[in-house]
């Protein structure tokens, strides 16, 4: 996520913003959870992989909503 980014700009929202950096954490852990649930390195249930894709879709949306804030506040001082 925020590949395309500066990473810089990202790890500094990271250090303003506690909620970003914990839902981009989140993300980043529930992302490795579906890729190995995915690949079948981590048994879990169909219910339950679901569920892990429904919340990690969400802070996505969440955290772009949050970057795109950050951007255009950004743009205002400037």
């Amino acid at each position: 996520m925020f590949e395309d980014q500066q990473r810089d700009a990202v790890e500094a929202l990271m250090k303003a913003d506690a909620e970003f950096r914990r839902l981009y954490q989140r993300h980043k852990e529930l992302n490795s959870k579906v890729d190995n649930a995915e690949i079948g390195v981590l048994p879990v249930d169909d219910m339950t992989l679901t569920s892990m894709k429904k919340e990690k879709l969400y802070a996505k949306e969440r955290l772009q909503r949050m970057w795109d804030e950050h951007r255009a506040h950004e743009r205002q001082i400037h």
